[in-house]
């Protein structure tokens, strides 16, 4: 199991990352939270990371805070919720937020995130309250920044912030017409997409 990683960050076009580990090139995929994060293209990375196997595939998951990582591992642990959709709600909502979300039973929050409806919000809720009732003792949300520093991205902005939305789950109707509301000109891709995720919450 490949716990950690560190090295040089070579490219990132969300939600994908590929990082130099001593010639060897790494490709991950990251939930938005952490791509706010991540530092220029060039410069040294570490994320905590979750590697899944499938028949069909292998993936690499990586996360700037363990407790982003720890919570993803419980969500793809709930029938009908998996990686994808995993990675859906760590970009939408911070750990803390979902795990309220879920202890104050807010339905009507959950069915606002990407591909998830009121059957699997229920599910959520039922299979995920118990293991979340100490969560606030077990993590420290302000520890764990792992990722070195913070930058935005250059070039054609407005396409990549739509690209990731549409990795994300959503439709490309709904990533452009979110996009159309947002004032873009001076924004960084991350900000347009924590812009449009908030005008589709």
């Amino acid at each position: 199991m490949i716990g950690r990683i560190k090295g040089i960050l070579l490219e990132k076009k969300a939600p994908e990352i590929l990082v130099d580990v001593h010639g060897i090139g790494y490709e991950l995929a990251a939930p938005m939270s952490t791509f706010y994060q991540l530092p220029a293209v060039g410069e040294s990375v570490q994320l905590f990371t979750h590697f899944v196997v499938r028949e069909d595939a292998q993936q690499l998951y990586g996360f700037a805070k363990l407790a982003e990582r720890d919570l993803f591992r419980q969500l793809i642990k709930v029938n009908g919720i998996g990686p994808k959709s995993g990675l859906a709600i760590l970009s939408s909502l911070e750990p803390t937020q979902f795990v309220q979300c879920i202890l104050r039973e807010d339905i009507a929050a959950l069915v606002r995130l990407p591909g998830i409806g009121k059957k699997t919000a229920e599910r959520l809720m039922i299979e995920m309250k118990d293991s979340l009732k100490e969560w606030g003792t077990a993590h420290d949300h302000g520890a764990d920044p792992i990722v070195v520093s913070k930058s935005s991205t250059a070039s054609h902005l407005l396409q990549d912030a739509i690209s990731a939305l549409i990795a994300l789950g959503y439709k490309p109707q709904q990533a452009s017409h979110a996009m159309s509301k947002i004032a873009v000109e001076g924004l960084s891709t991350e900000e347009m997409i924590k812009q449009a995720l908030r005008q589709m919450s």
